[in-house]
């Protein structure tokens, strides 16, 4: 119950004003005057007064409602470290315990860890969310139990949005030591084949070991390539050169100290894109033919490919004696371009190809020298290959797979995908191939051939070999034995994916490593790691994994489809994750590659000193499990709220209203007959 006096005047105020100074007055010349009955007059108009103001008596029905604590535990991965888990626990349970004893406390306990994404820790998001139903003056008191490592911290007590004390308890040894690295600067693309550079700086926290050296470790997609020093808190830098287009991992690894808090933070990942910078090709046509023009047109439609296109227009049993000065031809480079400049190019295409003594014997012991010390080389044979003057008569049949019959098969047929070619990436998603027949149009021309090596991926009548892939040396090769591939390019019954099958053929050839037939690849996205496993193989073995963390597990593969098996598995885990599985190393990261969570994990209160003290709050530590928290206690408004051993929340003493009743202290009649009788009095007195 609540009581209080309250006015509802009969008139406007001004009116009541402008009556009452007529009044005061009044009473003031009844004073002056000295009148024997002034004093009656003067209770007459003050009555009247009285009753044109309306008193009441207020009578409030409240209900008591109690205040609200918050108390809040990191839950947050740098949190693992140490004893701060077990020691949060503990502290947790004694304050719920003491803080539960206040009838007219409501106590909330949240648990709060990474921020979403993964990048750093969020306590201050989920404080806000678990108070949207509290109004602001209800809010007691609230309790950080954190390490300190706080990334969502307000800048001002206005942003924090609640007038209540915040205390901090910060859990850990602050003069712990700990060593991490720290990327400073790193390219997001390169080329291809060249260097680049990248800045890292080694810090130290707490007392160092030692001022020597730390040995750093660079790795490349998983596999160590080069091994640094570097001093703390000096600048260095380290070149690596990226090996392949798309995303290459590259690592940079402190050498760690049984001294530190954690070992995570003692690497660093950046994830630089390949790009080729120009991809050189040398198409070298045989003979003119239907369809050399779409070679020529899907080679140029790329402006990424530099193309050079050698057509044998006049070979030499064409000789007829016409003088060289008055030859519209212009003379090929041969020997620039197969002796002297033949490492430059990427990729040499033999499109029908027939010997024809344009090209020396030498010329192709050059060609498969270049393929067997990492070149690329792609045939599309037509009747030429079957014959004597096939390009298997030379010395590019130590790198061929597959050798002519000596027949070529003249009938309609529709290429189709082998057991291997609906596994193989290069072939296994081409569209209209899964269904039997594939819905793809006919070819008409396939040279028959002996495979004595390789992967074939597709085959033409009677399962004879129509595309093989093989790898010689450091090279790869690829053989189509037909010249037909046109016929998709020109719509023919419908066409066919021609475009897209050259295109990662020519990208298998130059390692692409989406299309490499054995890969082992991982990716992570909100907690959740999955694993792709592509082999040529029918099984393959469980996966293991290393976590952020170093600990280790072992994860059966499932197949998905022919030759490509996954795996998903749920983790809380922030950071690097690898992957190794049949002598295969795969790099993802869950969250950020390089999480704050782990840029800074010894405990400090420097984040949150500022907020605590504006609030009115207390700094508080906890370094053991044993370790006590602070005291609390229940404290009045305007009160301190903290000590050196003890955190006060405040008493709002906030209720809901139920209820309002106005009492009027004057009624109108009883008020008029009094006031009557007041006058009344004063005239009989004053006529005596």
């Amino acid at each position: 119950m609540g009581f209080s006096f309250t006015f509802a005047p009969l008139l406007p105020p001004l009116w009541l004003g402008l009556l009452a100074l007529a009044c005061a007055g009044l009473s003031a010349l009844f004073i002056w005057r000295r009148m024997r009955v002034g004093i009656w007059r003067i209770l007459a108009m003050a009555l009247l007064l009285a009753l044109i103001a309306n008193p009441s008596v207020r009578q409030e029905e409240r209900e008591t409602v109690p205040d609200v604590a918050l108390l809040v535990v990191d839950t947050s991965a740098s949190m693992r470290l140490e004893e701060r888990a077990q020691t949060a626990k503990a502290a947790s349970e004694t304050l719920q315990r003491e803080l539960s004893k206040f009838s007219d406390l409501d106590l909330r306990t949240i648990y709060a860890g990474s921020a979403p994404g993964g990048d750093g820790t969020a306590l201050f998001t989920n404080i806000a969310s678990s108070l949207a139903d509290v109004p602001a003056e209800r809010v007691a008191g609230i309790v950080l139990l954190t390490d300190g490592q706080v990334h969502d911290v307000p800048g001002s007590l206005e942003a924090f949005g609640f007038d209540a004390p915040l205390h901090t308890v910060t859990i850990g040894d602050p003069g712990a030591y700990d060593r991490r690295l720290v990327i400073e600067e790193a390219p997001r693309f390169g080329i291809v084949g060249e260097p680049v550079s990248i800045a890292f700086r080694i810090e130290e926290t707490g007392p160092s070991p030692g001022n020597e050296p730390v040995t750093v470790t660079l790795r490349l997609d998983g596999e160590d390539v080069a091994t640094t020093f570097a001093r703390p808190g000096e600048r260095e830098r380290v070149s690596v050169t990226l090996p392949h287009g798309g995303t290459n991992v590259i690592e940079l690894q402190a050498a760690g100290d049984a001294s530190e808090l954690t070992l995570q933070n003692n690497r660093a990942v950046t994830t630089p894109t390949g790009i080729r910078d120009r991809l050189r090709v040398l198409l070298v046509s045989g003979e003119p033919h239907a369809g050399e023009r779409t070679w020529r047109n899907l080679l140029k439609a790329d402006p990424a490919v530099d193309l050079v296109h050698f057509t044998i227009l006049r070979p030499p049993e064409k000789q007829d004696g016409t003088p060289i000065n008055e030859l519209s031809l212009i003379a090929f480079p041969t020997r620039e371009l197969f002796s002297l400049k033949l490492d430059e190019f990427d990729l040499i295409i033999f499109d029908r190809y027939r010997r024809r003594g344009v090209l020396p014997i030498v010329y192709f012991d050059n060609i498969a020298q270049y393929v067997a010390e990492g070149g690329a080389v792609l045939t599309a044979a037509g009747p030429p290959f079957a014959g004597p003057f096939s390009l298997y008569r030379t010395p590019l049949a130590s790198i061929l797979p597959a050798q002519p019959s000596g027949t070529v098969t003249e009938e309609g047929f529709k290429p189709e995908l082998s057991e291997s070619g609906r596994r193989h990436p290069v072939t296994a998603e081409l569209t209209g191939g899964q269904s039997t027949p594939p819905s793809w149009g006919r070819w008409f021309r396939l040279i028959d051939t002996l495979q004595d090596r390789g992967e074939m991926l597709m085959s033409g009548p009677e399962g004879k070999p129509l595309l093989v892939l093989d790898r010689v040396g450091e090279g790869r090769v690829a053989q189509f034995m037909s010249d037909q591939g046109w016929l998709w390019a020109r719509g023919f019954e419908g066409g066919g994916p021609q475009a897209e099958l050259l295109r990662r053929t020519a990208h298998w050839l130059m390692k692409e490593p989406d299309l490499e037939e054995e890969r082992l690849s991982a990716s992570g996205k909100a907690g959740r790691l999955l694993i792709e496993r592509r082999t040529m193989g029918a099984a393959t073995p469980p996966a293991g994994i290393t976590y952020p963390s170093g600990a280790r597990e072992e994860v059966p593969l499932k197949e998905d489809q022919p030759g490509l098996f996954n795996a998903a598995l749920e983790t809380d885990e922030i950071g690097l994750y690898r992957i190794e599985q049949g002598g295969l190393t795969a790099l993802t990261a869950i969250g950020p590659a390089n999480p704050k969570e782990y840029a800074q994990v010894v405990t400090s209160d420097e984040k949150l000193r500022p907020l605590s003290e504006a609030s009115g709050g207390g700094i508080f530590n906890l370094i053991l499990p044993e370790n006590e928290p602070p005291q609390v206690r229940r404290v009045r408004a305007g009160r301190d709220t903290q000590g050196s051993d003890w955190m006060g929340f405040r008493r709002n003493e906030s209720y809901i209203l139920r209820a309002v009743t106005d009492v009027p202290l004057l009624s109108g009649l009883l008020a008029a007959i009094a006031m009557l009788g007041l006058l009344l009095f004063a005239w009989w007195r004053e006529s005596r």
